[in-house]
């Protein structure tokens, strides 16, 4: 498996800092989170650093699928640019939320899915890397939990995948989600089944042979030396 890590685990550290634990440990990928405080730095260091760099677009009150027109515009223009950023440094793909409802009455999901389709359409049209949609977990507010709506997403729009097998766990459908076509990478954590815990691998309810089929990944959590203790659970499957 083509492993890496998302600076989650170290958000905010020095970049060269970074850049150098992922290749101590052996890490060829580095997911950059990219919240706003990330794009305060001068962050060229990431551009040709001999990683596989993607991006994780950012998620704090962003919702593409947003009923509000102008929230769901600047969310929109904001992924746009994070795709401009992510060429600007040579990064392969940006990770996107597919939004959330406010009130999950099946009229209201249509409408909203409807506006996610439009608006990642929107991000494919404007920038020139891989745009990757996340399924995401079972909350009722989030859009792209059921493998029905991230299939639909994908064939309107012509999307890449990001597979996040923590959200999959606590859907109950995360084989079905690691079946889907054109994934790009996924996400690993684990969780009780119940809720979106992101804890180490082995510590939670996640089929961890379900993993044996992923072959690009990223370790998702917020400790690195849990990231380190979740690879050792990897390399021994």
């Amino acid at each position: 498996m083509k492993l890496g890590f998302t600076t989650l685990a170290v958000f905010m550290e020095d970049n060269n800092k970074i850049i150098d634990l992922a290749k101590k440990h052996g890490f060829e990928i580095i997911e950059i989170l990219g919240e706003d405080p990330f794009y305060e730095n001068d962050n060229g260091e990431f551009k040709d650093c001999g990683l596989d760099v993607r991006i994780h677009a950012a998620t704090v009150d962003i919702n593409i699928a947003s009923l509000n027109k102008g929230i769901r515009l600047e969310s929109v223009k904001q992924m746009i640019e994070c795709g401009h950023y992510a060429e600007s440094i040579n990064a392969n793909t940006i990770t996107v939320h597919p939004g959330i409802i406010g009130r999950n009455e099946p009229h209201l999901r249509k409408w909203a899915l409807e506006y996610a389709v439009e608006s990642i359409g929107e991000i494919i049209d404007n920038t020139n890397v891989e745009i990757s949609v996340e399924n995401m977990p079972v909350n009722g507010k989030f859009l792209g939990n059921k493998v029905e709506e991230i299939e639909m997403i994908q064939k309107e729009t012509g999307c890449c995948l990001t597979i996040d097998t923590g959200h999959g766990n606590t859907c109950g459908n995360l084989e079905e989600m690691l079946s889907l076509k054109n994934i790009s990478y996924c996400h690993l954590n684990d969780n009780d089944g119940k809720k979106d815990q992101h804890i180490t691998l082995g510590k939670g309810t996640l089929d961890l042979n379900l993993l044996k089929k992923i072959d690009t990944a990223i370790i998702e959590l917020n400790n690195f030396d849990n990231v380190l203790k979740s690879k050792k659970v990897i390399e021994n499957l």
